[in-house]
């Protein structure tokens, strides 16, 4: 090995051989995770190939790019002994990018790229020049790269210019342990060494696609990441929006069978109400007489689909391109030739970025309608922007349209760069592919994408405040926790809603107007007053009965309510025995002549297992933005998708019968047929066991 070749230290070392990287080894890459080797078969093609370019040399052979000046300048022979100054000369004048300097991540990421084109064996360059690419990378030692320059065509020239510019010892240079300074000082802190470059290594080190190709990286990992999630946070606002799971029947997608339309049909149906996960809140409206829904809960499958099966194309072409020599010319050593051809043009990686730009961009497109009918009481019966007290309060007025900002800024990044064209090198390269920007506003579209799904997240989540205590699914309950450890309700444990009971100081004599009567208790009686949404009973409880009478809107009824069921406008069960025993206590310590001198406040009624139970939505605004970029955040992560992935498998792999939902069709079929609902529900089809991605 070479002597500039830092040691590993503790970090997983991946070999690189030109021919098997992954984007998510790439990704880990760029994250810092893993220190870079080579193959020795990949040392072997190195060196082959850099043996056919000394042979060239020592010819006195005319080559492209060796020998000779480049773009319009190919013509030009240059002299032996000016070989090295021309490809200084070609580093230094190319690297003329402007814009913010790539992050650490995203410079790590294209310098690994970089490195595994030239392992492939083709580009001609030195093992000694590689491996100190490599040293450097493993040290984290960065050039300054400007994000604009490129047009995609002669490889990445600009970008890769200064790449090459940094690893020589000169222009801006970056590490942990420096920070920004001078590359030759950065080097030297780390003890390491400029690269000499060797006639024919400054071409090798800029000609290919590796800024687009390794941003392209970034936007698909993360479009894969988003698109699995948008699955789970539309079935959370379809759940919330009391709406069906029929549309995702799988006998409906079977007779349209695209992979991506039934892969998120079935993922739908595995977060949603099923014999594996009930649902409350699904039960709760299972009887109404909705038909079916809105296309922006009812079309997930198709729409969500589409983007799945785009990604996939994306990535196919991507995984072939991060392990493709895109040089000009290229070192053929076993067959002992040098051929100048067209790898280095950027099409391939600039289409598909524009692909995914446009299918990425549709997920936030139907997120924001559906937000629309979350913060919409015409569509959503619930409060209007999903905030109590409105008009003192606008709740998610504003978030919502932020979302719709991003979707149409999206419109117009989405608008393809690479079917633009522009004439450059005077003539000589007269068609480009513009896949510089498309990687660089395909990866603004997924951010946008994750922010918009993030705000649909939160809304449904402050959604589902409403429908308490109603339970959703297991998994889609397990989300709304998760959110709840970044964006936290504004609940105050010491009260309960106006409705229920009021904020009063509960003491030994006297109990709040809006849960017990003021009456003082006594041996013989104890007054409960409760509270209904119009109207307080006023019977009186007695030692030997506890006689509640709840008014209902329209009638009062006269049932004895137990001490498992207060209505819900009243109170929760939980919280109803605690409001007994604690009438029951005080009871038996005026029976005993214990003195209850103490005031009881209300905090005293709540403990830590119970404040589900009474977390309320947000009484009143507040800064909302942390909470929205929190929330995309874990997006970005994948935080959600971790949680409920589990959740999933295990639905598909215990459910081999298909859960069916009940609707007017079937109930009428049911009923001339003479079979009972419940009989007919779970016929189906057996479902695909296989873990779902």
């Amino acid at each position: 090995a070479s002597e500039d070749v830092q040691p590993p230290g503790d970090k997983e070392l991946i070999a690189l051989d030109g021919d098997s990287l992954s984007t998510d080894d790439l990704i880990r890459l760029g994250k810092g995770i893993c220190n870079l080797t080579l193959t020795s078969e990949a040392e072997q093609k190195v060196n082959k190939s850099r043996a056919l370019v000394e042979e060239i040399l020592a010819s006195n052979k005319v080559v492209y790019g060796i020998t000779t000046g480049f773009g319009k300048f190919a013509r030009t022979v240059i002299a032996k002994e000016k070989l090295v100054e021309l490809q200084e000369n070609l580093i230094r004048s190319h690297a003329a990018g402007v814009g913010s300097a790539l992050p650490p991540e995203r410079t790590k990421m294209l310098l690994a790229l970089r490195i595994n084109v030239l392992a492939k064996g083709y580009s001609g360059v030195s093992l000694d020049t590689l491996k100190k690419l490599i040293a450097a990378f493993n040290a984290s030692c960065l050039p300054w790269i400007p994000e604009k320059g490129t047009v995609g065509a002669s490889g990445d020239l600009a970008p890769l210019a200064h790449m090459a510019l940094g690893m020589m010892g000169e222009g801006k240079m970056w590490s942990p342990k420096s920070g920004w300074a001078e590359a030759k000082f950065v080097l030297e802190s780390h003890n390491l060494t400029p690269i000499k470059l060797k006639p024919k290594e400054g071409l090798a080190l800029i000609n290919g696609t590796q800024l687009i190709t390794s941003l392209g990286c970034e936007a698909l990992e993360r479009a894969e990441a988003i698109a699995r999630q948008a699955d789970i946070v539309s079935a959370l606002t379809l759940e919330v929006l009391k709406g069906t799971t029929r549309a995702f029947d799988s006998k409906v997608h079977d007779v349209r069978p695209h992979k991506g339309q039934k892969l998120v049909a079935d993922r739908l149906r595995a977060l949603l109400h099923s014999d594996t996960y009930p649902s409350e809140v699904s039960n709760s409206h299972r009887f109404c007489d909705r038909v079916q829904d809105a296309y922006t809960l009812r079309c997930c499958p198709q729409v969500h689909g589409v983007v799945n099966d785009t990604l996939q194309f994306v990535r196919s072409v991507l995984s072939t391109e991060i392990n493709s020599a895109t040089d000009n010319p290229m070192v053929f050593a076993d067959m002992g030739e040098i051929v100048s051809a067209g790898n280095f043009h950027g099409e391939y990686p600039a289409k598909v970025l524009d692909y995914l730009a446009i299918a990425v961009h549709e997920l936030a497109s139907i997120s924001e309608r559906r937000i629309e009918r979350l913060v919409n009481p015409a569509l959503s019966e619930l409060p209007a922007f999903l905030t109590n007290n409105g008009g003192l309060n606008s709740g998610f007025m504003v978030a919502h349209c932020t979302a719709a900002a991003l979707v149409s800024e999206n419109k117009v990044l989405c608008h393809p760069a690479s079917v633009d064209s522009l004439t450059t090198s005077a003539g000589t390269e007269d068609h480009v592919s513009m896949g510089g920007f498309a990687a660089r506003k395909a990866l603004r579209v997924v951010e946008h994408v994750e922010q918009v799904l993030g705000i649909e997240l939160l809304a449904a989540c402050q959604a589902l405040e409403f429908l308490r205590p109603l339970k959703t699914t297991a998994p889609l309950e397990e989300v709304y926790r998760l959110v709840r450890e970044v964006a936290k309700t504004c609940k105050n444990v010491e009260v309960l809603t106006q409705e229920v009971l009021t904020q009063e100081v509960l003491t030994q004599e006297v109990l709040t107007q809006e849960v017990l009567t003021q009456e003082v208790l006594t041996l013989e009686v104890l007054a409960l007053e409760v509270l209904t949404q119009e109207v307080l009973t006023q019977e009186v409880l007695t030692l030997e009965v506890l006689a509640l009478e709840v008014l209902t809107q329209e009638v009062l009824t006269q049932e004895v309510l137990t001490l498992e069921v207060l209505t819900q406008e009243v109170l929760t069960q939980r919280m109803f025995l605690y409001v007994h025993n604690l009438c029951v206590r005080l009871i038996m310590q005026f029976l005993c002549g214990v003195p209850t001198h103490c005031s009881i406040t209300f905090s005293c009624l709540i403990i830590d297992q119970y404040s589900f139970y009474i977390s309320r939505p947000w009484d009143k605004d507040r800064f909302m933005a942390p909470d929205i970029d929190a929330v995309a955040k874990l997006l970005q992560e994948e935080k959600i998708w971790t949680k409920v992935k589990p959740m999933v498998d295990h639905y598909h792999s215990v459910q081999s019968v298909e859960t069916r939902v009940f609707s007017p069709t079937t109930a009428m079929r049911e009923s001339m047929n003479g079979i009972s609902a419940p009989k007919r529900r779970r016929l189906g089809r057996t479902t695909s066991n296989s873990s779902i991605r």
